[in-house]
């Protein structure tokens, strides 16, 4: 049952930041109040990494920033390493 969690809220979460980066992009082309880049950054902390990386390359939205870049796949790495420390004990 843990399992099944785990699974439903990894796909939950990255779904939420896949859109809101679809979001982002579209308030950016119009000109509106974005969302803050902190929150994405929270978002994929919480696990929505592939979603916001998805969002990046898919809407071509903050490609041209290091901090997102290099940010959002660092976080993944240490992730899975955290994962595979943590199944390790």
């Amino acid at each position: 049952m843990k399992t099944i969690n785990i699974i439903i809220y990894i796909l939950i979460i990255n779904l939420i930041t896949y859109a809101m980066m679809y979001i982002d992009k579209k308030r950016a082309k119009k000109g509106k109040w974005r969302i803050k880049e902190s929150t994405l950054f929270i978002l994929v902390f919480c696990g929505g990494g592939i979603g916001g990386i998805a969002g990046m390359k898919i809407f071509r939205h903050k490609t041209k920033k290091t901090r997102f870049v290099i940010g959002f796949p660092a976080i993944i790495i240490m992730q899975v390493l955290a994962i595979i420390v943590f199944c390790a004990i």
